[in-house]
């Protein structure tokens, strides 16, 4: 991942904390880039990953997941920030509680499943009850969802979310930037997440911004 990322912006975020969940919709690579990015600005995050996730990570990745401890800590052991591994399962876990402060969560991708579970208040694992936890205590919920087509279930949960302030940012990508390759689609995805958490980055070139390159960043900069 070439994403520079200077000291000053470590010194800007690095207090914060936030749960980035990924689910067993296709586009795990999204969420693999988010994590790497907020921990580069050395940013605390918390992992869930469900069981479907896992098995997307290994077909779309070709990561060996057996251990999964293990490959988290080879992935992500030697960035700035620090991350912790909550099992899906562990309902007991920290993020669980609405006391143990966040500063939000970012689930991505966001399956369909998942988001109808958000969006009616079921708390049947940790990913859902730490999203759940994000509304109840209002913090910042942002969810990527990535399916297609959409029927109208898919887009009533959405909207029923919506209205109550969770952030949905489809898996979209634009093009006016001039994208040359898959990791630039990638970037302007994790970019848009980015900027829904007030996160200064340089992630892509903005419209009618032609200064900086893609892949840089600047914590200074004003939108």
């Amino acid at each position: 991942m070439d994403v520079h990322i200077d000291s000053k912006a470590v010194e800007l975020y690095s207090s914060r904390a936030y749960v980035v969940g990924i689910t067993g919709a296709s586009g795990s690579v999204y969420g693999v880039r988010l994590i790497e990015v907020l921990l580069k600005f050395g940013i605390t995050v918390h992992i869930v990953i469900s069981n479907a996730g896992w098995r997307v990570i290994k077909e779309e990745l070709g990561w060996n997941t057996t251990n999964r401890e293990a490959l988290l800590a080879e992935k992500f052991g030697s960035y700035a920030g620090t991350y912790r591994y909550h099992p899906v399962a562990d309902i007991g876990a920290s993020i669980a509680s609405g006391s143990f402060r966040v500063d939000g969560m970012i689930i991505m991708p966001c399956s369909m499943g998942t988001l109808s579970s958000i969006a009616h208040g079921s708390s049947e694992n940790l990913m859902t009850r730490a999203a759940d936890v994000m509304m109840k205590e209002s913090r910042t919920l942002v969810l990527v969802p990535r399916e297609t087509p959409l029927h109208a279930i898919h887009l009533e949960n959405m909207l029923t979310l919506a209205r109550l302030g969770v952030r949905m940012i489809p898996a979209m990508p634009a093009f006016y930037f001039g994208p040359k390759r898959m990791d630039d689609l990638i970037n302007f995805l994790v970019g848009k997440v980015l900027d829904s958490l007030n996160i200064d980055h340089r992630l892509f070139t903005r419209w009618g911004d032609t200064g900086g390159q893609q892949g840089e960043q600047n914590p200074h900069r004003t939108n």
